[in-house]
């Protein structure tokens, strides 16, 4: 789909809740070619853990030879590495490797509601990066996120489902 008819399909759905966003969920890419694209996909991520209003994993990857774990956003170079060419490929090779150096234990992002686009939204705000995650109600278990990110012309799409 084009970003305007995902924007249109976000704007249709009624805002998510807070409490709708507890517990665990799997993530899923919304295709919008955005430069982003394939990046989370490459880097194995399974999705979102919401534990409470302070404590939510954003990055939660199935790592080769590791299993799951969450990763810190803080210590990631998503600019550097949306430009590099190849950057899939490199980076589904390269991050079994390297996914230690950015394991964490501890959350790494808020659950908050934020006025969105004239109405109130459960939003996943990380804690080291300018970028707010912005939830619609697809149904019950599924949301479609909105991912806000400070300098970016677009906006990336992506669709959390509950474990």
């Amino acid at each position: 789909m084009t970003p305007e008819e995902a924007i249109a399909w976000f704007d249709s759905l009624e805002p998510a809740r807070e409490q709708d966003m507890l517990g665990a969920w799997y993530g899923s890419e919304i295709g919008t070619g955005h430069v982003m694209e394939g990046l989370l996909v490459a880097a194995r991520w399974k999705g979102k853990r919401f534990e409470g209003p302070d404590a939510v994993h954003p990055l939660v990857h199935d790592v080769p030879f590791w299993g799951e774990r969450s990763l810190n956003p803080a210590l990631l170079p998503l600019r550097f590495v949306t430009g590099l060419p190849g950057r899939d490929v490199l980076l589904s090779v390269a991050f079994p490797l390297l996914a230690p150096l950015f394991f964490t234990r501890k959350p790494r992002a808020r659950l908050r509601t934020l006025s969105f686009r004239g109405r109130n939204h459960a939003a996943m705000c990380y804690d080291a990066k300018p970028i707010n995650d912005v939830f619609a109600r697809i149904s019950e278990d599924e949301v479609l996120g909105w991912m806000d990110f400070k300098g970016m012309a677009e906006p990336y799409f992506f669709k959390l489902t509950r474990f």
